[in-house]
């Protein structure tokens, strides 16, 4: 196997770009889990930027690889496993190739199941574009018992086949270098194309003959024709539209009459598979079981299964914890407030106001504290996340779990971005791009703001020892779980009125094990903590700054602040709920960062901001019964605002975003209210408060 390596020393630069000889517009291609990702990572490192697909909420990866003078525009096209637009991501790839006309697609195939993948190849064969297949994970396949003969296939293809262990940085060299001859001279090109089944040739012949000459740019009428025999709902509608209404009538007829074309269509490709994994495959003897079959013997099982799912995620939240938070209070204590401290200190020396003072030290870089302590966690985080995803372990968790989502009309792939939340409330709804349907996703956002973040859980963890001495624990997790009863709820309800009878059916594959790649790691971790920074960070710096000018303005200190007379009006609901006004405003104050309710909560009850005077003056002037209720308010609250703002970035509508903060509201009062009254009634307040 060729062992040449991509080197990660490629010219990026504007001149540089500038000055290239040659241009070439590549797509990568591929289904889901081939490691498809690892190579992109390879060829364009952090020259590329994710964004979103026009109208889509699928994400779009793009990036350059330059060598010799020769730039190449990597698009890295969703997973899908086939191009018959049953999906967005399946959509988006024909799209491009058939709108953006690359110069070459590259699509890299798992060679451990080269069966299943070649569909997507078949499929891409009938598209007017040059194809390089890489056979990627050829390590994983050797180890399966696989054996495949990269030349033999090449041969029977009639395209170039590259073996590839990316993971090793083998092939990719020679992948694109193959794949930039390939794109400057496309016109030798000729490869060995599925072909219908026989019984429906002729009517394929027909077809085509009537589409001759009618069917607009940049659709080729010979794919139009085998996709209406397909029954592509899409291409259907398209031709109906475009076609003149005489001819539409024939060929409508003539689909009417041949409606099982379709098992041509697909038998034909199959026919096609079956001789290119005859002629270049060696299959393990049989009785012979693989690595990942004796792992999954645990990994899967119905009870084992569901242990080692709870080992993994308790060691994924020890070491993000454990990890992260002595960074954590490391950058809030030695970096922001040793800035702090410098900052006053020369604004006070340059003679500026006492409020342009409080607002530069306390509103602004306290809002860039906010930010900046939440970086631990969220890269300790992503970076066990990515580990467990990249092995192949993360799929088996969306498996294990499918049947419990089902309960609130979702599927095992909610779970992934559901899980998230744990973390942060904002890569939860992020991650809620991986579910195909719309319905799905949006349901999944609606409940990810009922995960308790990372956020929620400090300030439980900060409050419950105060208050509940050495029943804390139980409390805390006590709270843990009403969120998620709520959550199962919400879910079950909305499934039944909103989103009823809007599912899809859940298919997921479940890949190999195979050692995870650290530069593929690396990426996720970056990308995700930017897109964090970008998204977030602003918000949170100005939502930071409105809050501060509203609890020091008009002036005479924060109890007569305009926040704190919001607080004062809505002291009748507070009393509803045995909160007075000062709890309600640091309610309204945790919507910048949850945190921001117990440094409120210590500014409005008269202390400094060190965690032990606040505690002991937090247990003397607030009751058990009280902070019991606070808890389970601020569980529920509505999200932080850069929870929101993601929110709609990824709807892309306010009436949704309407909707969510409404019905947390509403869900939060409403538990004030009945844990309140209902302890009352019961007796348990007072058993607290004693």
């Amino acid at each position: 196997m060729n062992s040449r390596s991509i080197k990660n020393s490629q010219p990026r630069s504007a001149v540089e770009l500038e000055h290239a000889d040659k241009s070439f517009l590549v797509g990568l291609a591929g289904q889901p889990n081939v490691g498809k990702s690892t190579i992109f990572n390879l060829l364009t490192g952090l020259s590329q930027h994710v964004g979103n697909w026009p109208g889509k909420t699928v994400a779009r990866k793009e990036g350059l690889y330059i060598r010799s003078g020769v730039s190449m525009r990597i698009v890295d096209l969703p997973g899908a496993y086939s191009l018959t637009a049953n999906s967005d991501e399946e959509r988006i790839s024909r799209d491009f190739i058939l709108q953006n006309h690359p110069d070459v697609i590259v699509m890299v195939a798992d060679a451990s199941a080269l069966e299943r993948n070649l569909y997507l190849l078949a499929e891409l064969l009938m598209l007017p574009v040059p194809v390089v297949l890489g056979l990627n994970m050829m390590d994983v396949a050797e180890t399966q018992g696989i054996h495949v003969e990269a030349h033999v296939l090449e041969a029977a293809l009639g395209l170039p086949v590259i073996p590839l262990v990316a993971i090793r940085n083998q092939g990719v060299a020679e992948l694109i270098e193959v794949a930039e001859r390939l794109a400057r001279d496309p016109v030798g090109f000729q490869p060995v194309r599925p072909e219908i089944g026989a019984p429906h040739r002729d009517v394929l012949t027909r077809v085509r003959a009537l589409l001759d000459g009618h069917i607009p740019a940049p659709y080729p009428s010979d794919w139009v024709a085998l996709k209406l025999l397909e029954g592509d709902a899409e291409i259907t509608e398209r031709a109906r539209r475009s076609l003149p209404h005489t001819i539409w009538r024939r060929i409508e007829t003539l689909l009417g009459e041949h409606e099982d074309a379709i098992l041509d269509v697909a038998g034909g490709r199959y026919e096609w598979i079956d001789r290119m994994v005859h002629a270049a495959v060696r299959h393990p003897r049989l009785g012979q079981i693989s690595l990942t079959d004796r792992l999954d013997r645990f990994a899967v099982h119905p009870f084992w299964g569901l242990l080692i799912l709870l080992g993994v995620f308790g060691l994924l939240f020890w070491l993000t914890f454990a990890l992260a938070a002595p960074v954590q209070e490391w950058l809030d204590v030695a970096v922001i407030g040793r800035l702090q401290m410098r900052l006053a200190d020369a604004l006070v020396l340059a003679g500026a106001p006492s409020h342009v003072v409080n607002l530069l030290v306390d509103g602004v870089l306290g809002g860039v504290g906010i930010v900046l302590t939440f970086l631990p966690i969220l890269t300790i985080f992503f970076t066990v996340l990515a580990f467990f995803e990249d092995s192949g372990y993360l799929t088996r968790a969306a498996y294990m779990m499918d049947r419990f989502m089902h309960l609130v009309g979702l599927h095992g792939k909610s779970f992934l971005p559901l899980f998230l939340g744990f973390g942060c409330n904002v890569p939860a709804v992020m991650g809620a791009r991986v579910i195909e349907s719309r319905a799905g996703r949006l349901l999944t956002i609606l409940l990810a703001p009922l995960v308790p973040c990372s956020a929620r859980l400090v300030v439980l963890a900060f409050l419950a020892p105060v208050f509940f001495g050495k029943v804390a624990l139980p409390v805390s997790l006590g709270f843990v779980a009403l969120n998620i009863l709520v959550l199962v709820v919400v879910g079950v309800i909305l499934n039944h009125t909103l989103f009823r009878g809007r599912h899809t059916a859940f298919i997921m594959e479940l890949p190999l094990y195979h050692l995870p790649d650290a530069r593929t790691i690396g990426l996720f971790v970056w990308h995700n903590i930017r897109a964090f920074l970008r998204k977030a960070g602003s918000i949170i710096l100005l939502m930071s700054v409105l809050i501060w000018t509203l609890s020091h303005f008009p002036g005479d200190g924060i109890e007569q602040s305009y926040l704190a007379r919001f607080g004062r009006s809505l002291t009748p609901l507070g009393h509803l709920m045995g909160m007075d006004w000062r709890l309600l405003v640091a309610l309204l104050s945790s919507f910048i960062a949850k945190e921001n309710a117990i440094a409120t909560l210590g500014i409005l009850y008269g202390t400094n901001s060190e965690s032990e005077g606040l505690a002991e003056t937090l247990a003397t002037q607030i009751s058990a019964a009280t902070a019991l209720f606070f808890l389970a308010v601020i569980m529920l609250f509505v999200p932080c605002v850069a929870t929101v703002a993601v929110m709609y970035q990824e709807t892309g509508s306010w009436r949704w975003i309407l909707f969510s903060v409404i019905l947390l509201l509403t869900i939060a009062l409403s538990a004030g209210v009945l844990v309140y009254q209902g302890a009352y009634w019961l007796g348990i307040g007072i058993l607290l408060d004693a």
